[in-house]
This record gives C-alpha cells, structure tokens and sequence, in this order.
C-alpha cells in the first residue's frame, strides 16, 4: 500500500535516499524546535561559563562539602562535651561553627576584644585581652577558654555568658576563636596585670 500524497503537497520534493522503505521530505526543521536546539546551546554556554570560568555557582564538591559541613555542624552540636578538647578543635574546623561563632563574637565580644580580637595587644583602651596570640591568661586549651567564656571572670569584667546565650552559643564563640590558633601550638599562660 503507498501512501498517498494530498493534492497540495505534490510541489514538495523527496530526499533522494530510503531508508526501510521510508522517504523523507525535503523540509527545513519547524521553528519551534530550532529555536529550542538554539536555546540548549545558549544555556549549555552560560552553565560552562558560570561552573567553569567564572565560579559563579559552587561545584558539586563545594556543595557536597557544605552540607556535610551543616550535618556534622548538627552532631556535634547535639553531643556537647564541655571537657573534650578534640571536639572544641573538630569544632573550630567546621565552617557552620566558626561563621555562628563570629555572628555571636561581633554582636557581643567585640566592645572588649576588638573585630581583630587584639584586644588590649591592639588598643591599650581595650578592655579584654589578645585573643589570636599564644599567651592565655586563664589557660589556652579549649575546655579552659571554654570555661572562660562560660563562667566568666568577674573581677576582670568578663561576664558570664552562659546563662545567657547556653552552652551551644558558648562552644560556638569558643570554636570561632579557636579557629584563629592551631591545634598542639605552645601555649604560655602569663599573669594578667
């Protein structure tokens, strides 16, 4: 059975070859679907630049790492041992810890410490001391600055601050301000004057 052509398309012409008996039509492509052959190659330009030249959005590893961040943010913050020095450092290494930890530290910390957090080591009209250097006055390991910023020390006019922010705000500050050290560095403790 050949199929039969209506009257009005007699003028159109067949491709010359054939292929399992069937014969194409010597049209061009419908605008619809070139301009969507035209729109996936526009896009797949804009994606190559923004992933690959320019950085504009994160790569899949980024991404990944960000959100094992935020789930390893959650776990340990829900396990919160105030005597565990490795935590504090596990902490202090995670970016979710270290970016709220800085968010309490500007609202909070830094009318004493100053946003370099030098302290008195930068402004003598400062009222608390260098946080980023080795010397601690009250002790440099974590669960001593932990304790520190939980108790405070109110002779110095340090307050106590966790009955205020609790003790996940605490560890925060704490992470954040051990960011700016490294683990097994020398620490001296010196007498404050």
């Amino acid at each position: 059975m050949n199929p039969q052509h209506p009257a009005d398309d007699h003028d159109e012409k067949l491709r010359p070859h054939t292929y399992d008996g069937i014969q194409e039509y010597d049209k061009r492509l419908p605008n619809w679907w070139l301009y969507t052959l035209y729109g996936a190659i526009a896009f797949w330009i804009f994606y190559w630049f923004a992933h690959q030249i320019a950085h504009i959005v994160p790569s899949d590893t980024a991404q990944v790492d960000a959100a094992m961040a935020k789930i390893n943010a959650v776990k340990m913050a829900s396990s919160i041992d105030v005597n565990n020095d490795d935590l504090f450092w596990q902490m202090s290494q995670n970016p979710e810890f270290i970016n709220a930890g800085k968010q309490t530290f500007d609202s909070l910390c830094v009318q004493c410490h100053l946003p370099s957090m030098k302290g008195k080591g930068e402004n003598p009209a400062a009222v608390g001391p260098n946080l980023v250097d080795t010397a601690w006055i009250h002790g440099g390991t974590p669960k001593e600055v932990y304790a520190t910023v939980s108790k405070g020390v109110l002779a110095k006019g340090m307050p106590t601050w966790e009955p205020v922010l609790g003790q996940k705000k605490v560890a925060e500050v704490v992470a954040y301000v051990l960011s700016k050290h490294k683990k097994g560095e020398e620490i001296t403790v010196e007498v404050s004057k």
